[in-house]
């Protein structure tokens, strides 16, 4: 689940003057106390003066579309279109994907990029700048694991085709 969380710092600016900073910050986490957790292990390698958390919300993105060139975040309305055949009607069912992009055209080309495999009908209704600074999805770890990492001594190789091949069979005894 995503969580909008925002953040309250000063920073001293080329003037010399104290300039106060309310800016919101996107996290994936569990819960809440999670949420609060992971600000505050990775905003303090980013603001070297004290922070406050003013706020913590449940974003309603229903996705997250990174693009390593974009420089900003986006809110994209997005409209997934089915026909009601016994009414006759359309339905719209609406959700938000927060996408990365350098510009609303980006912001649009990289969302429709990114639906090319969709099924359905859709529309885009409108993409609008959004306030989020960064976002932080959630590592386990897990993904930057070693190749190379030592097989534990109670664990034995898994025995390729060719060394399964060239065994002797097992012998077996007939029923009757």
């Amino acid at each position: 689940m995503w969580y909008e969380c925002k953040i309250k710092y000063s920073r001293i600016d080329e003037d010399d003057r104290t300039k106060t900073f309310n800016q919101p910050y996107l996290f994936d986490a569990m819960s809440f106390t999670e949420a609060e957790a992971r600000v505050n292990e990775e905003m303090v390698q980013y603001i070297s003066t004290e922070f406050k958390i003013t706020n913590i919300k449940v974003a309603n993105f229903a996705e997250i579309c990174p693009n390593e060139n974009g420089d900003r975040w986006f809110k994209c309305k997005l409209s997934c279109i089915t026909l009601d055949e016994e009414k006759g009607s359309e339905r719209r069912a609406n959700s938000y994907i927060l996408v990365q992009a350098n510009d609303v055209k980006d912001a649009y080309d990289v969302l429709v990029a990114s639906l090319t495999d969709t099924v359905s009908n859709y529309e885009i209704p409108s993409v609008v700048e959004s306030p989020i600074l960064d976002v932080f999805p959630y590592y386990d770890g897990e993904e930057e694991a070693p190749l190379n990492e030592e097989v534990p001594e109670n664990y034995s190789p898994v025995q390729s085709e060719d060394s399964i091949a060239t065994q002797e069979p097992l012998e077996t005894e007939e029923v009757e």
